[in-house]
């Protein structure tokens, strides 16, 4: 997850009819609605720790809110689009959505990160509010929701697919995992690598772990590289990768590494030292390479809105706001059973990939596998499940 440059929010609230949030989010109010138009609340964390992923998430989705108005609106109507700053905090998260809903909101677009999203998704359920996460990964933020659905692919379904990879395009036999055992993220996509792993027939050589204060891995990548491992999987976010990959190098690991979508900005984490993670695979919601006409559509309007490349939650972001109104066009209304009925059945063409939504609203979907070579991303296949 790349460290991202922004347009100010408040910078583009005139032309989207929009309710944008400064740093002060007990400022926030809605915009008056004016004549027939269609609510859609959004929650994001737009200030403290996470705002990074906030505010880069709220540029698509406002960039899909503008051409979605500029085109007409949905079924004539145009989106009355209603933000609001939870900060990354739980409690700010679930007063927010509180509000959002006494504005009278048909749909909430959110939340970003996991914690606050899963809060926020039992209260949306409970009060049968239709909700679309563009980025919220943990398992449990959708099951047994009928409700919510998110736009982004899994912690698990990331474990399963890298093993995939592995099997199907590595043709290795021979894989570890080196865990951090802090984090639900990293035990849920290595858990889930593991099964299917072990499902394909590869041997799990090694399965080693790290608390999330830890900053020496001797020991571990030492024995790892005892082992023979052909392929090391390490399910983290950038920071710690940069220093995990190259104290494997140090410790003599030969393995392709390969992680999940927390991968997403280690080269520029590692400063010039890119060698170390050469080769080295992820995945990741999409490829700004990617040649298909919808994406670079997409990156050519994004560009043209805030001059930089989007980011992968850009592009989230972005298809969550389409795919609510397809949904809201396909039910034909904007009462919250046809919303959820024309989500469950849904058959979405996004930038981050065509879907279908299983069982407890997780897409299946194809991901994209990013390929480190001379410390540029590059996109190497689009995976699809099997």
């Amino acid at each position: 997850m790349k460290q991202f440059k922004f347009v100010p929010v408040v910078a583009l609230a005139a032309s989207l009819f929009l309710t944008a949030c400064g740093s002060d989010a007990g400022n926030s109010a809605a915009t008056e609605a004016s004549g027939d138009t269609v609510k859609v609340g959004a929650l994001a964390p737009l200030t403290g720790d996470v705002a990074i992923y906030g505010q880069t998430t709220l540029n698509g989705e406002q960039l899909a809110v503008k051409e979605i108005n500029a085109a007409g609106g949905i079924n004539g109507q145009q989106i009355e689009f209603i933000v609001e700053d939870e900060k990354g905090d739980t409690t700010e998260a679930t007063n927010a959505y509180t509000k959002l809903q006494g504005e009278g909101i048909v749909a909430l677009v959110g939340d970003v990160t996991s914690k606050p999203t899963l809060a926020v998704a039992d209260l949306a359920n409970e009060d049968a509010v239709p909700m679309i996460t563009p980025t919220g990964t943990q398992f449990d933020i959708t099951a047994g929701k009928d409700h919510v659905f998110r736009v982004c692919f899994t912690d698990p379904f990331q474990g399963l697919m890298l093993a995939q990879y592995a099997d199907e395009n590595l043709s290795v036999s021979k894989v570890a995992i080196l865990t951090n055992n802090s984090s639900d993220y990293s035990q849920g996509v290595a858990k889930a690598f593991k099964e299917e792993a072990e499902k394909r027939g590869l041997t799990v050589v090694a399965e080693e772990s790290y608390g999330d204060a830890d900053t020496d891995f001797s020991a571990q990548l030492t024995k790892i590289a005892g082992v023979g491992a052909e392929t090391l999987v390490i399910p983290d976010y950038y920071q710690k990768i940069a220093l995990i990959a190259s104290q494997a190098r140090d410790a003599g690991v030969n393995a392709t590494f390969i992680g999940p979508d927390g991968w997403d900005g280690v080269v520029e984490q590692l400063e010039g030292n890119t060698e170390v993670v050469d080769g080295a695979l992820f995945t990741n919601h999409y490829s700004v390479k990617d040649s298909a006409e919808k994406v670079q559509n997409f990156i050519n309007a994004y560009k043209a809105e805030y001059n930089e490349n989007p980011s992968a939650f850009s592009a989230l972001g972005y298809d969550a706001v389409y795919m609510l109104k397809q949904a809201i066009e396909e039910g034909g209304s904007t009462e919250s059973d046809a919303i959820v009925s024309a989500l469950s059945g849904i058959q979405f063409d996004g930038v981050t990939g065509a879907l279908t939504f299983d069982a407890d609203h997780n897409p299946v979907k194809s991901v994209s596998i990013i390929k480190i070579e001379n410390g540029e991303y590059n996109l190497d296949t689009v995976l699809a499940p099997k």
